[in-house]
Order: structure tokens, then C-alpha cells, then sequence
């Protein structure tokens, strides 16, 4: 086992564990008591899975799909996302998509690493702009899902290049000049699904509030 492999398979090890003692709070009661979101995290996951069998490969290691990470993350939180991908992630090894020894490092890539990104983005933006339901479908969704895409797929390529695997030239050529091109469509993906949980099923995402972005806002005026 190479050395970024350990290391992957720790790191996704020890936020596992961690993710666990929050999903035995927030997530297992819950799942567990209320069949409606059985069927939800079921119909989640099999989405995610579709959305990420749909990958193009560029180059060895260099592969293209979209996430929907930032909308995952705003439904669950950041650990419970993260545990709903595994499951997903060890269904594409099944059917061939990702070796088996490459699991850990897609998780920690394509999975655990967006959904940091992408809380931290939403953090930000609860914390220091205006708490209304334009800022967060704009900027936690669709600004969310761009910049999340695009930081993406530049850690895979500096991930690939640590590795020796291609030259700066050949991913650069190959690999990030489709940055700007999926960043919109990314964003677009997530900010849409945003903007329809957050009106027709807020109860769907964990962290939007209506005290906070829509009653707060008429409040302060």
C-alpha cells in the first residue's frame, strides 16, 4: 500500500468515527423511527450514485461528474453527508467504477474534502452576510456548488501530480482548463435544488431555519 493510500485510509478512518457519534444523534433515531426518511436517503443515495457513475475519464486518475455534494451537505450536515456517501462510493466499486484499493482516496477526495468545503462556504455565509433565503440559494447553493466543483477538481489534479502520475502540462491541458466549464453547471445543479427543497421541503435540509433566513429577515425590518 503507497504511502498517500495509508494515509487516506486514516484520515477517512478517524472522520468516520467521528461522523458516527453524530448520525447515532441526528441521523439513526430518526431514520429508524420515520419511514418517509428511510425513503428519502434511499432515493438520495441511489440519485448520487447515478450522478457519480456518470464520470468521464480524461486521463488515469483524472476523472469529470458532478457532485451534488453542497446539496447533501445542506440536507444532512457534514458528518451524516459524509457517511451517506460511503455506502454510494462502495456501490460504484461493485460495478467497477473505482478499484477497491482506490476507495479511501475517493472518499477523502470526491467525498469528505467537497463536503468540508462546502460547510465551510455555508458557515461563512451564516455567519457574516445577511441570513435570508436569496443569500443562502445564491451563495450557500449555487456560489457553494462552483466554488466546491471547481476546488475539486484542482485538488485531484494536485493529488495526481503529487503522485507522478501526469506531467503539470499534460492536466492542465487535459484536466483544469474544464474548470470554468463545469463550475456553472455545478453550481446551477446545486442552487436549483436549493431553491426547491427551500421552498416546497425545508424540513429536508438540516441547516436552513425559517427563524433564521425568512422570519428573522421581516423581523429586522
Amino acid at each position: 500500500m503507497q504511502l498517500q493510500q495509508l494515509a487516506s485510509l486514516v484520515i477517512i478512518a478517524v472522520f468516520t468515527v467521528i461522523s458516527l457519534k453524530d448520525a447515532k444523534k441526528a441521523f439513526w433515531s430518526k431514520f429508524q423511527a420515520e419511514k418517509s426518511f428511510q425513503h428519502l436517503t434511499y432515493c438520495v443515495m441511489f440519485a448520487l450514485f447515478l450522478l457519480w457513475s456518470a464520470q468521464a475519464s480524461v486521463k488515469d486518475g483524472l476523472t469529470i461528474h458532478f457532485l451534488a455534494l453542497t446539496t447533501l451537505t445542506m440536507m444532512y450536515g457534514w458528518r451524516c453527508a459524509f457517511l451517506v456517501t460511503i455506502p454510494v462510493s462502495i456501490a460504484l466499486v461493485i460495478v467497477g467504477k473505482i478499484p477497491l484499493f482506490g476507495l479511501s482516496e475517493y472518499l477523502l477526495l470526491s467525498s469528505l474534502l467537497p463536503i468540508l468545503i462546502s460547510y465551510s462556504v455555508f458557515a461563512l455565509s451564516y455567519h457574516y452576510l445577511p441570513r435570508n433565503i436569496f443569500v443562502f440559494i445564491f451563495i450557500a447553493g449555487f456560489f457553494n456548488g462552483g466554488v466546491t466543483g471547481s476546488l475539486h477538481l484542482l485538488i485531484n489534479a494536485g493529488y495526481q501530480l503529487n503522485l507522478g502520475q501526469h506531467d503539470w502540462k499534460t492536466i492542465l491541458d487535459n484536466y483544469l482548463i474544464l474548470v470554468p466549464l463545469l463550475a456553472f453547471p455545478e453550481g446551477l445543479l446545486n442552487g436549483m435544488s436549493l431553491a426547491i427543497l427551500s421552498v416546497f421541503k425545508p424540513e429536508w435540509l438540516r441547516v436552513f431555519s425559517d427563524r433564521d433566513y425568512i422570519y428573522n429577515h421581516h423581523h429586522k425590518k
